[in-house]
């Protein structure tokens, strides 16, 4: 999704289910066909056995995987791409735009992930096969393990047999770890990849910070909050001074819920069993601690409350958000209160290294194992997600110039990419988030996460704010929470 928004995948589902989503579909699900001519991707890209020679390749043809690919980019045919937005579908029609030879209709079935309703058609797509069955898929943080490594995994495609040099076109292009990790499958290869990265910073107001420390400079706020100290003493310290000046430190627990949870250890389900990290335990008291103590305004993320603190518009000013860059662009960016400085709050913002290192959100990009396309398939997935070039996906992008001139600027998964790119923005008073966001995307963990995280996530925060509330005891909340993940999940509980 456009950067794993998830108030922008609402506003899609209502979109399509009006039928208003590109492409003709009627329903939530919206199929349709492009015929925009397109182009051959690089030498990368290319089909395993054209490295043989043409004998040796015609004998190895009959038996080899790849060889099943009866298609080439000059053949034609159709490509089926499934995703949960419009984001991924429209980067392969830039990849046809930017390369006039490839010769493929794209075939687009898009489905909200509202209300769960994409998961169950994907998994009933792949396992019926067949000519219509996605040759690319797309899988968002909270399933993609289901995709990767869980349940879904058999039908991912090495990335290797697309005919793409994997790991070395990783390295040259410095691609994120921990979407590596995310992306790799039980028996080490990599099934799927990002295209944009989303190691979380500390986002915050300027004038709050002047107000409050005397200072707004990235450097002093992060030694203020305790940045990089992998814990939260600063942070409290920070929040306790805040109140003095009238604010709050953040708009609600769930601001801090993604920290926690992405800089935890372990996941939720360690051998089949559920785990409950001492971090994620740790949370209960940092819920309970932010609302006793009035450091925040008590919103849930993704509410009118929530996005009103972002125009300081709230019960009290509140001094920041813990987030991605896709948070900046997407949430923060439209709910600001303006279009340029001098409104709202645009340009009171800046954004420094946080007390842990975490990740939040993200879109991984998948390919069939029985695609009968698999030259093609690779050649676009390597142009999205491995290509470091000023011809790229990723290079477009972060510098904005996806659409043109002038476009909004992202974080992407290559930090060779991030390195040639400039992301000053005037939203951020001027300041080149890449120097933040870089460092965010190597200290980000990709470990710690399973297939059935967006569901055990909703039960760990319902009784979160439960506790926080004063509703039940800590005891109790657990006792729920365990309840409901074994009255509802494959999942030994103990």
């Amino acid at each position: 999704m456009r950067k794993m928004r998830r108030a922008l995948a609402v506003a899609l589902s209502a979109m399509m289910i009006a039928g208003v989503a590109t492409g003709c579909g009627s329903t939530s699900t919206d199929t349709s066909s492009s015929d925009d001519s397109a182009a051959t991707t690089e030498a990368a890209a290319s089909d395993d056995t054209a490295a043989a020679d043409d004998t040796a390749a015609d004998d190895t043809a009959a038996a080899d995987d790849t060889a099943a690919d009866d298609s080439s980019s000059s053949d034609g045919g159709v490509i089926n791409v499934w995703a949960f937005t419009d984001e991924v579908p429209n980067m392969i029609k830039k990849f046809k735009e930017t390369h006039p030879d490839f010769n493929y209709e794209i075939n687009e079935t898009i489905i909200a992930t509202t209300d769960g309703a994409y998961q169950p058609a994907l998994d009933q797509a792949l396992a019926a096969g067949g000519d219509d069955a996605p040759d690319i898929y797309a899988a968002e943080a909270a399933f993609v393990l289901k995709y990767t490594q869980g349940d879904m995994a058999q039908y991912a495609c090495p990335y290797d047999d697309l005919g793409i040099n994997t790991q070395a076109e990783i390295d040259e292009a410095k691609i994120a770890q921990y979407t590596v990790d995310i992306g790799t499958n039980p028996d080490g290869k990599v099934v799927g990849l990002g295209y944009q990265a989303t190691g979380g910073a500390f986002i915050y107001r300027r004038s709050i910070a002047k107000d409050a420390f005397g200072t707004d400079d990235p450097a002093e706020i992060a030694k203020i909050i305790g940045a990089g100290s992998q814990n939260w003493d600063k942070f409290w310290e920070a929040a306790a001074t805040l109140k003095d000046k009238g604010y709050g430190i953040v708009s609600g627990d769930g601001d801090v819920w993604h920290a926690v949870e992405n800089s935890s250890d372990t996941g939720w389900i360690v051998d089949g069993k559920l785990n409950i990290d001492p971090k994620r335990e740790a949370f209960l008291d940092i819920s309970k601690n932010l609302k006793d103590n009035g450091w925040h305004n008590d919103t849930q993320d993704w509410t009118d409350a929530w996005f009103a603190d972002m125009k300081g518009e709230g019960e009290k000013g509140i001094f920041g958000f813990f987030g991605p860059a896709w948070l900046i662009n997407y949430t923060l960016a439209p709910n600001c209160g303006g279009e340029k400085v001098g409104e709202g709050t645009y340009g009171d913002w800046a954004c420094c290294a946080p007390p842990v290192g975490f990740f939040w959100g993200g879109t991984w990009v998948l390919a069939n194992k029985d695609s009968q396309k698999k030259e093609a398939v690779g050649q676009i997935i390597d142009w999205i997600t491995l290509n470091c070039t000023q011809d790229g996906l990723q290079y477009m992008w972060a510098n904005g110039t996806f659409n043109g001139e002038g476009g909004t600027k992202d974080c992407v998964a290559s930090a060779t990419v991030m390195d040639m790119s400039d992301g000053t923005l005037d939203f951020l008073g001027g300041q080149n988030m890449f120097d933040v966001f870089g460092d965010a995307n190597a200290y980000a963990n990709g470990k710690n996460l399973t297939q059935y995280d967006e569901t055990i996530n909703s039960y760990w925060r319902d009784q979160a704010r439960q506790y926080s509330a004063g509703e039940k005891s800590k005891d109790d909340a657990i006792a729920a929470f365990k309840q409901n993940v074994a009255d509802n999940l494959a999942v030994t509980v103990e």
